[in-house]
């Protein structure tokens, strides 16, 4: 069965699909110009695709992969056609994603065999941290999974506000103490209450601070350990946050936080208003930390687990 050939949930493909448009269009337009007045692939043509990977902030270090792949199609077959590029793009990033990416889930779901299951959840101020949290323990909530939040991010005032919101918003629980307080006593809380409580899922916030990579690495490392106190191997999963409509911005936050902690797994937000969409492809091969959920839209519902063949037919769709 092809890559493609997949059934995908059709309100879920739409939203993915208009979250994409910006990126698509602004991707074909720049890849409709490159092939102008050419019929085969050419090394003008594949100087002008690497131009337009690169400023669709694919990367430099991805775009080079995609277009050595592509050269070496060009040399095997002797003879490739631009009305083919569309077709041989598609295959070789979703080849270069099936290498580097999980990326084959659909549904919101945690290991069975781990409770209560704690993500921490990491990324600078602005990025989308809080709500991503928030619209996560509303698709757990709704899979049926009982969930705790955790108010981690003691710096901001508004950061334990904003997650008491969403808590409300929700219906799942929060454990929060003043601003000020120690994020290691909060995560410590949280993850009593959630035992206690006999939770599935437990969601702890962190400082959005980066200016200090040394503090932020020995505050990570205290919650960490403290954690451990209540649950033996948590977190299960350290989530960083991204923007996507940041582009090679969100590269570098990934290379200052994958220094700083051990993460895990990405969630990559806002593609729905940016032409960047293409920093997804590139973050998930250069880091290779499984992508896992994309923010395509504001509402609730708009937080999607990132499912690769989903993403490359929404990219690659006319």
């Amino acid at each position: 069965m092809s890559l493609f050939k997949k059934i995908f949930s059709s309100q879920k493909k739409e939203t993915l699909d208009k979250g994409l448009e910006k990126t698509k269009t602004s991707f074909f337009s720049k890849l409709s110009k490159a092939v102008a007045g050419k019929t085969k692939v050419d090394d003008d043509v594949l100087d002008n695709l690497e131009e337009v990977l690169v400023t669709s902030d694919v990367g430099v270090e991805t775009t080079l992969k995609i277009i050595d792949r592509i050269e070496a199609r060009v040399a095997k077959d002797k003879y490739l056609s631009t009305d083919e590029l569309n077709g041989i793009l598609r295959e070789e990033i979703a080849g270069l994603l099936s290498e580097t990416n999980v990326g084959e889930d659909t549904e919101f779901t945690i290991p069975k065999d781990k409770k209560p299951y704690v993500i921490m959840v990491v990324g600078v101020n602005g990025v989308g941290k809080t709500t991503t949290i928030g619209k996560l323990a509303n698709q757990f909530k709704k899979a049926g999974l009982k969930v705790v939040l955790g108010a981690g991010d003691t710096f901001r005032a508004a950061a334990i506000d904003q997650l008491q919101v969403w808590a409300d918003r929700v219906g799942v629980p929060i454990v929060k103490q003043k601003m000020g307080s120690d994020p290691a006593s909060v995560a410590f809380d949280t993850l009593s209450s959630a035992v206690t409580q006999d939770a599935d899922v437990v969601i702890i916030d962190t400082a959005g601070r980066l200016h200090n990579k040394i503090n932020l690495m020995s505050e990570l490392s205290k919650v960490k350990r403290v954690m451990q106190k209540v649950v033996s191997d948590a977190p299960h999963d350290v989530l960083l946050v991204l923007d996507g409509s940041t582009g090679q911005n969100a590269f570098e936050q990934a290379k200052q936080f994958t220094k700083a902690t051990e993460v895990t797994s990405l969630a990559v937000t806002k593609l729905d208003g940016t032409a960047k969409g293409g920093v997804v492809i590139g973050i998930s091969d250069q880091f290779k930390i499984p992508v896992k959920y994309i923010g395509v839209g504001e509402g609730i519902e708009d937080l999607q687990v990132f499912n690769k063949y989903e993403f490359v037919d929404s990219f690659f769709k006319k």
